[in-house]
């Protein structure tokens, strides 16, 4: 097991060790990257459930008369959108339009959002954020006290809804509700990083740990298991979902990652608008695709991307795909050789591969979209 201990620990630190999880340093914290195996984690996750620790994101809380203009104006993503109870994916940008982070965005009231970030981008956010903030907002880092589990596959709701008493049926994708465990309240959200069907447990630090106990304990015999970081990022994968630091960062626009989606520049003015306009006009030189191989080969991040003899780009992310049982990954390439069906190869070790660029997801999305 990894030396640990200097590392940031997450409440369910001792939960993960007891379980004999294998410890790794991601970003500054001990987390377990698998229990059992990757392999064996991915799949029982799309079969049934797998619960994952992320209680290193971090949680801001944007409230205040002011705030919600302070927001649209700060984020890429229009915030008309929301009501109460849901949530929005957007990017923060800077004044070129390169991104900072993405993060999801939670409505409670038109004055009060809380803001769910990257944990290695914890303080940059924070720092980008004050400096826009007006008198009269409040932004409050509510990380340290807030820990987070989320529950994900076709059984999430079933043993949520058994274990705890949730009533979650109603309960619209991209949306959220607070419920109560043992007199706290609990925010829930439904979204589905994994490609499945899932939910985000917020609670206290206290809370987490009894959580996490009744999903181990009585929550086997629901078909519940824990997960390591290693599943969450091969099932993200497979969903065809960026990963800041791999497919988005402070050298990407949103434009060429293909989250243009998630960018509003119909609703006025935001940081980055401007030059966002200017790169969406000129058109990006290189474009984020999904590729599979065509072989037993594998890919892995950072491999360098070839056509016809010719450096093209470079694997973003990149590994057995364990639900397609083929080596799959997103990678960078000019945008020339985007195509779907372009036949590419990959330089893995001392030779060259072939591959082929297809369209992510890589499998069927599980989320479930229903309207309430």
């Amino acid at each position: 097991m990894q030396d640990t201990e200097l590392l940031k620990k997450t409440p369910l630190y001792s939960r993960h060790t007891a379980l004999n999880g294998k410890m790794v340093d991601f970003g500054g914290w001990a987390l377990p990257i698998h229990y059992t195996g990757i392999i064996a984690e991915h799949l029982w996750t799309r079969k049934s459930c797998g619960f994952f620790d992320v209680s290193h994101l971090g949680e801001f809380r944007v409230s205040g008369a002011g705030s919600f203009d302070f927001l649209q104006a700060r984020l890429t993503n229009d915030l008309r959108k929301m009501t109460d109870g849901s949530m929005l994916y957007s990017l923060l940008c800077d004044e070129k339009g390169l991104t900072i982070d993405d993060i999801l965005i939670y409505r409670q009231t038109a004055e009060d959002h809380y803001l769910i970030v990257n944990a290695a981008n914890i303080s940059r956010d924070l720092e980008a954020l004050s400096q826009y903030a007006p008198d009269g907002v409040s932004l409050k880092d509510q990380s340290d006290e807030t820990a987070c589990i989320a529950v994900q596959g076709p059984r999430a709701e079933a043993v949520l809804e058994k274990l705890f008493k949730f009533n979650l049926r109603g309960l619209a994708y991209y949306r959220f509700k607070e419920e109560t465990f043992m007199n706290e309240p609990v925010w829930v959200s439904r979204s589905g990083y994994t490609g499945e069907d899932g939910f985000e447990l917020f609670s206290s630090n206290k809370l987490a740990p009894f959580f996490w106990d009744r999903l181990a304990g009585d929550g086997k015999s629901e078909g519940a298991l824990p997960a390591g970081l290693g599943a969450r990022n091969t099932l993200r994968l497979e969903a065809g979902n960026a990963l800041y630091g791999h497919e988005i960062d402070v050298a990407t626009t949103p434009i060429e990652a293909g989250l243009g989606w998630a960018v509003s520049f119909d609703k006025g003015r935001f940081v980055g608008r401007d030059s966002l306009m200017k790169f969406k006009e000129k058109g990006p030189s290189r474009k984020l695709v999904g590729f599979k191989m065509l072989d037993r080969s594998i890919a892995r991040d950072r491999y360098p991307i070839f056509k016809d003899g010719q450096k093209i780009g470079e694997v973003t992310s990149g590994s057995f795909g364990p639900s397609v049982g083929v080596g799959i990954g997103l990678g960078y390439v000019r945008k020339e050789h985007a195509a779907l069906g372009t036949g590419i190869e990959i330089q893995v070790h001392e030779r060259r591969v072939t591959a082929e660029i297809v369209k992510p997801p890589f499998i069927p999305l599980n989320h479930k979209k229903q309207r309430t």
